[in-house]
């Protein structure tokens, strides 16, 4: 009797094929469109390039591009007038070296504690005295808090309980007490100053996805043990940093935000979500966009900044929704209903609907999923929410831009379950059917790595960080 020879078909190597080949074909298309810009370095388009420039390096905001970057962009674009958008203005880096060089700009954001940056270094710049000067230096010889009872307790959230080592709690509260006897404006700048060092204080590092916790804390650790090396003093950290403002913005320095030579460009702020502030614009009223949205890379800053959040007074309540409310970029994000928050946007549901390479990434992640073999079920939503999302911004910029105007983007692309998914040309893609000329993706020469995990369950493989320049039809 014959025994029928059975062939047996690897679907993951016959999806995985399907996707590389649309990807392919994807880059081929952009080919003359994918540019080295040796100019722009990772440095420049992260916030390293911030760490050492006055004004720009009192806060840490891991995810910010550079002030540097914006400066070249301004002047390679000829960017010299008018009004700039940043939807997602995290820290005001655009908003600031755009208002610098006399243009006007205005900014959304989400997240509390980008919105209390932007805030306070307005206040800086256009509402503190000379005489408050004097306050905040007396603040660093004197060290006034070290007098007061304590009064005020220590906002906390789950995830920050045990933060901080017990005397710097302590401190931590009679600064608080100590802040409510100054006026509005240099209470606010205490608060930042605050701000600005709490993870250098605490036992806590951001580590993209969540609060990574040092093993002095207390708290059961992984598989590795985790030293962040010198945690500084209360007094040493605020102190520093108190006289790093001071000194940035002291005449001698010539380090103010605007420089005295140009006539200073006006900043608005919207709180809320692009989602839901950019369909409320004016048609065609900006003359630019330069912006980085969250990338599609599970950073939760909702966790990152759990320490600023809970000192903002986020409770626990309003951190969920904040989670929510943020560009689907972590695997708790639950998904939006769009034609709910706009019923225009069918053109941009659609226009990803037809985007061939990302619907097929989403077809093998959904199997991936099916099969068990993903480390996150959320995955395939967040993938597809970002992307969905992420074309009715697009879709929301190239109304409210003029025509011939440009937007400029910073972003990163990802991989799950040993795919590489081209945020870069997918999102270029869907831009060209929603009202923009593709004109350049500049490629960082050095491209980023993949996790540790992908790496050792995928391989290496390296992946682009590009800036996407787009021009409104």
């Amino acid at each position: 009797m014959q025994i029928e020879e059975r062939v047996v078909i690897d679907e993951t190597k016959v999806d995985k094929a399907e996707i590389n080949q649309l990807d392919k074909s994807l880059q081929l298309y952009f080919n003359d469109k994918m540019i080295i810009e040796p100019r722009i370095t990772r440095s420049l388009v992260s916030f390293q390039a911030n760490k050492n420039r006055p004004v720009y390096r009192w806060y840490r905001f891991k995810e910010a591009f550079s002030a540097s970057l914006v400066e070249y962009l301004l002047d390679k674009y000829k960017i010299q007038k008018g009004i700039l958008l940043d939807p997602f203005a995290g820290s005001g880096t655009a908003l600031f070296a755009a208002s610098a060089n006399g243009i006007n700009a205005v900014g959304i954001e989400l997240l509390p504690i980008g919105q209390q940056i932007i805030t306070t270094k307005r206040i800086l710049e256009s509402e503190f005295r000379p005489s408050d000067f004097k306050v905040l230096q007396n603040w660093t010889k004197y060290h006034p808090w070290e007098r007061f009872e304590t009064k005020l307790k220590l906002p906390e959230l789950r995830i920050t309980k045990g933060a901080y080592p017990e005397a710097t709690k302590e401190a931590i509260q009679k600064y608080l007490t100590a802040c409510e006897q100054e006026n509005e404006r240099v209470k606010a700048v205490l608060h930042f100053a605050l701000f600005c060092i709490l993870e250098s204080i605490s036992y806590t590092r951001k580590d993209g996805q969540y609060l990574r916790w040092d093993y002095r804390s207390g708290r059961k650790q992984g598989k590795k043990t985790f030293n962040k090396g010198e945690i500084l003093s209360f007094k040493e950290a605020i102190s520093d940093k108190i006289q790093e403002i001071i000194t940035d913005l002291s005449p001698a320095s010539q380090s103010t935000l605007f420089p005295a030579t140009k006539k200073q460009g006006e900043i608005f702020l919207y709180n809320g979500s692009s989602l839901e502030l950019l369909p409320r614009m004016s048609k065609e009223s900006f003359d630019a966009i330069i912006t980085s949205p969250p990338y599609c890379n599970r950073y939760d800053y909702t966790r990152t900044y759990a320490l600023e959040l809970a000192l903002l007074n986020i409770d626990e309540k309003s951190l969920v929704k904040l989670r929510q409310a943020m560009l689907s970029c972590t695997v708790e994000n639950r998904e939006k209903d769009l034609l709910a928050i706009n019923p225009l946007w069918t053109e941009a549901i659609a226009a990803t609907d037809e985007q061939e390479l990302l619907q097929s990434i989403l077809r093998y992640l959904s199997k991936q999923k099916a099969l068990g073999k993903l480390n996150n079920n959320g995955i395939p939503r967040m993938v597809r929410g970002y992307f969905y999302e992420m074309a009715c911004i697009i879709a929301e910029s190239a109304r409210v831009l003029r025509p011939n105007a440009p937007l400029i983007m910073v972003n990163d692309n990802v991989r799950y379950a040993g795919v590489s998914i081209s945020v870069d040309l997918i999102l270029s893609s869907i831009a060209e059917k929603l009202g923009f000329i593709v004109e350049s993706i500049f490629v960082l020469q050095k491209d980023k790595g993949n996790s540790s995990q992908q790496m050792g369950e995928h391989g290496r493989e390296s992946l682009r960080k590009c800036v996407y320049v787009w021009r409104k039809r």
